[in-house]
């Protein structure tokens, strides 16, 4: 007799499954401080492959040294980028007691309507004020030592990123090998067809994504230039760097750029401001966004938002930045995975069925049978 195999139901793997995120995601919060520079340290690895490449078969430099060179290319571009931003910042500091003014005023301003409306007199609220302002000077020197602690964290975090994305260029082809040797060599056309699409999948992604921060900046400045605020240059620069965070960075660039022009202009030309950025956010997401972006990575937007919200939740800003990247990658093994397809079609979104030709037999039945 033969043997029924026995097939477990549906919301007995559903548990296994999340039993198993629940336990992934709490390795990954305690390894942290390793993964996360891991993971940049591919990503970077990824974009900057062909640069290596090139200089290791045109300029016949060694394995490492050509992913050294790729390396400071990279550090070169991101601080031309961080020198910009720096400059703008230092104008920012030279008129800050001109901000400390406007902002002292704008808060006159708001205790009279606080007063007016909700008959709080000025005593009461010059009481909070004082009272959250000696809170804060308390803590002042817990501030000063979190703000440097942040930044030494920063910068070893920098590091540590240079450092994993040398050793992965170097080591690439071993790396590779392994992926090989352990998934046998009948897996071996899948687990080449997944690192290729890996690699070629994330590296569109990642230069589409550049390529829209240009635009948005270019566009974000322009538009400042011409409404006629301080700080065009660094405002515009603000929303596009922001504009890397899906969905949640646009809220902060509106923030901080209507935050910025209220302080140094008239409420006008904030208002102008923000309903330029927002105009800006539109283009860029019906447009521009599915032109350059979209195409190279076809994600759910449920779960791209899901996915950015724990993202940030399990690594914080970096984790939102590295959602939509790794969702990418889990999408690609999965589509080519037969046992995981349906969790593949669940992040890529809602599929057409092909259409059923409806064509009607150019023979009849009868001549069907006969023939």
């Amino acid at each position: 007799m033969s043997e029924k195999k026995i097939v477990a139901p549906f919301y007995e793997k559903l548990a296994l499954v999340l039993v198993g995120l629940l336990a992934l995601g709490y390795l990954v919060i305690l390894g942290k401080d390793f993964l996360d520079p891991l993971v940049f340290g591919f990503l970077f690895a990824i974009l900057l492959l062909p640069v290596a490449t090139f200089f290791e078969k045109k300029l016949r430099l060694p394995r490492g040294a050509a992913g050294l060179v790729a390396i400071i290319s990279l550090v070169a571009v991101i601080y031309g980028v961080m020198y910009l931003i720096g400059s703008q910042v230092s104008n920012l500091a030279n008129d800050w007691p001109m901000l400390s003014k406007q902002v002292s005023n704008s808060i006159h301003d708001l205790q009279n309507w606080i007063g007016s409306y909700f008959h709080i007199n000025m005593e009461k609220q010059m009481d909070y004020v004082h009272s959250a302002t000696n809170k804060i000077m308390s803590s002042g020197s817990e501030v000063i030592g979190t703000t440097f602690g942040a930044i030494s964290s920063l910068m070893l975090f920098l590091v540590f990123i240079i450092i994993f994305t040398l050793l992965v260029l170097l080591y690439r082809r071993l790396l590779f090998k392994f992926l090989l040797e352990v998934s046998g060599e009948a897996n071996a056309p899948t687990v080449r067809d997944i690192v290729e699409n890996i690699q070629k999948i994330l590296r569109q992604y990642i230069l589409g994504l550049l390529l829209e921060m240009f635009i948005v900046s270019c566009v974000a400045c322009s538009l400042f230039l011409v409404i006629g605020i301080k700080y065009a240059i660094l405002l515009g620069i603000i929303v596009g760097l922001f504009n890397i965070i899906p969905y949640v960075g646009i809220f902060t660039a509106l923030f901080l750029s209507s935050l910025v022009t209220f302080a140094t202009g008239s409420p006008q030309q904030a208002l102008f401001v923000a309903i330029g950025v927002i105009g800006i956010h539109v283009v860029d997401s019906n447009v521009l966004l599915p032109t350059v972006v979209g195409s190279k990575v076809r994600l759910n937007a449920l779960l791209s938002f899901l996915g950015i919200v724990v993202g940030e939740m399990i690594w914080g800003l970096s984790g939102m930045f590295l959602a939509i990247p790794m969702m990418a990658i889990f999408k690609i093994i999965f589509d080519r995975i037969e046992s995981l397809k349906p969790w593949g079609l669940l992040l890529g979104g809602e599929y057409e069925p092909k259409k059923l030709s409806a064509k009607l037999p150019s023979k009849s039945p009868k001549e069907m049978d006969a023939s």
